[in-house]
């Protein structure tokens, strides 16, 4: 493969163009086609990008041999069906999220790319944050000591999706956070929700998730908010961790505060809770756009035959995840088991 890898992407709506600005720009990369149905918009492409070619019918892209990758943009439901015809074409893969609207779709793709020894990446963007990658290196080390719960909210007004509820919309990035930071994976989750529109998918959800020892995640997303919230809460025995991605610049906050529990000697049925205060630092934290070290890492791993951070395996996990979540709010919050580990096929 020569050192410049020529990407084509599919999907020009609201996710590609800041795929195809990134890649444009990458020293190493070119961005040859880009695929929409919509003409309108793939007159867009050819305003900005004159060197680029433009086609309705992203098969053009399959067939050609001088693309080496394709970053797929589109709605989950054409995901998987693109993102395997790009594989049995010899292409490396990015997809964005969720990776698939089963997980039985996510291992036959992960299956394609291991037969054809293809790159299959998937596009948690988030993991790709300074914020993120600082929250796992901080519960790695134990600075916050053994981890009692991670609290999660994303709402905003809108938008209303039609083809997906709210959960495998936004709890799609909680859940891509949740599983990179925390070093366990939960045995089950139950999840309530409700729809305020008509025959729509549910507009609000809550997720509750279940690990072993005395650890448990919940995540609120909602479409119906009057406000934009992205704040996630992390308790440790130690120390805790507010993380707002709103924030400008602290974006993640240490707080020596917490609980110490001291045995009452006159009664064995009571235990002595005090309260720690301590002070509050914010760690330095590198502002790159998180696509674009996004976008080096995938073509990073396509150059060097390594495994992404987020790959085939780790969307896989999410979807195990947000099926589950979606059979436990038919069922009215029922307690639906996981298994995350990969099932040989």
């Amino acid at each position: 493969m020569e050192s410049n890898i020529k990407i084509g992407v599919i999907g020009y709506g609201y996710w590609g163009p800041n795929l195809v600005r990134n890649f444009a720009e990458i020293p190493g990369s070119q961005v040859r086609m880009v695929s929409d149905f919509k003409p309108e918009l793939l007159a867009k492409v050819q305003s900005r990008y004159p060197s680029i070619q433009v086609t309705t019918d992203c098969r053009d892209m399959f067939s050609d041999p001088k693309i080496d990758a394709v970053a797929i943009a589109t709605p989950v439901s054409t995901h998987f069906d693109l993102a395997l015809a790009a594989l049995q074409a010899g292409k490396h893969v990015l997809v964005e999220k969720p990776m698939t609207v089963t997980s039985d779709q996510a291992m036959r793709l992960i299956d394609e790319a291991e037969r054809r020894n293809l790159v299959l990446m998937v596009d948690h963007t988030f993991v790709y944050t300074s914020a993120v990658r600082k929250m796992r290196e901080l519960i790695a080390n134990k600075v916050l000591g053994d981890i009692y719960y991670y609290d999660s909210v994303r709402v905003n007004l809108g938008l209303f999706q039609h083809d997906v509820n709210v959960i495998w919309d936004l709890a799609v990035h909680d859940l891509a956070i949740m599983n990179y930071v925390l070093s366990s994976q939960p045995y089950a989750v139950s999840a309530t929700g409700m729809s305020h529109v008509s025959g729509g998918p549910e507009n609000i959800a809550y997720l509750t998730l279940f690990f072993e020892g005395n650890l448990i995640a919940h995540i609120h997303v909602n479409w119906l908010a009057p406000v934009k919230v992205r704040r996630t809460l992390i308790g440790g025995t130690q120390k805790m961790i507010v993380y707002d991605d709103l924030e400008p610049s602290e974006k993640v906050k240490i707080y020596d505060k917490g609980i110490t529990i001291k045995d009452n000697s006159e009664s064995v049925y009571q235990m002595l809770i005090g309260y720690r205060a301590g002070d509050m630092w914010a760690p330095h934290l590198d502002m790159t756009e998180a696509i674009r070290v996004e976008a080096l890492h995938f073509l990073d791993c396509i150059r060097k035959g390594e495994r992404p951070i987020t790959d085939g395996e780790v969307g896989l996990q999410v979807v195990r995840i947000l099926e589950a979540a979606s059979q436990s709010m038919k069922r009215q919050g029922r307690l639906v088991e996981l298994d995350l580990a990969r099932v040989a096929a």
